[in-house]
């Protein structure tokens, strides 16, 4: 079971904690990783292209000219792929690019995603992004920066922590997420993964179900946002 340092704001030690092994200390599997990254990058995909075959452009409802006697190609409208204005052959039309990937794969290749950032002492726990209850993005930059020394930097905050929040929001480098919005490619494209203590401690007891739950999360989302 590997354990990791929990680090104050100020960057000295607050313990430790013990990860999982079932979670942190899994065997990676790269071939699902890939997959699941995938489907999930595919997804979000607009799949709003959109182009004119012959039967979308206007006009050309009348032949150009007669069918014999001109000497040339036959031609039954000026809307045909052939003619400047015309539709195109193989016209493009919206579409959903999701991909089926069961809940199980979902959470098996985030396991493995987070048991290979543990194995390469990437994974970091803060206690609290900042000390007190006023933001403050230079505390809470140096907080991040006194762990994670990568350039791409994950972090994830519980969404009762709304200091935290407030404070590393409009940071460029650092991007910020709650525990139930962990997902398997921010944990490859970051080369440090920071949870907070409270929101390691969330993710590892798994979503909160219920009203009150959709409840505190629509209240607390509201609150991020303004």
């Amino acid at each position: 079971m590997p354990s990791v340092q929990i680090t104050s704001p100020t960057g000295t030690s607050a313990g430790n904690m013990e990860l999982p092994a079932d979670i942190f200390d899994c065997q990676v599997n790269v071939p699902l990783m890939h997959q699941v990254v995938t489907a999930q990058l595919a997804a979000a995909r607009q799949g709003t292209q959109k182009t004119k075959s012959h039967s979308d452009v206007s006009g050309g409802g009348k032949k150009p000219y007669k069918q014999k006697g001109t000497g040339n190609a036959r031609q039954g409208s000026i809307r045909s792929p052939q003619w400047t204005g015309g539709g195109h052959v193989h016209s493009i039309s919206p579409r959903d690019y999701e991909q089926r990937t069961p809940k199980k794969m979902k959470l098996a290749a985030l396991r493995s995603a987070l048991s290979d950032r543990a194995r390469e002492n990437q994974i970091h726990i803060l206690s609290a992004i900042v000390e007190g209850d006023k933001p403050s993005t230079k505390q809470g930059v140096k907080a991040v920066r006194n762990v994670a020394k990568g350039k791409k930097v994950l972090v994830i905050v519980s969404l009762n922590e709304l200091v935290g929040w407030f404070s590393l929001r409009n940071v460029k480098e650092l991007h910020v997420v709650s525990p139930g919005q962990l997902n398997t490619y921010d944990v490859l494209n970051a080369d440090d993964v920071v949870f907070t203590k409270l929101a390691l401690e969330e993710f590892l007891n798994g979503p909160r179900t219920g009203k009150s739950a959709s409840a505190v999360g629509r209240a607390t989302d509201a609150e991020v946002g303004a």
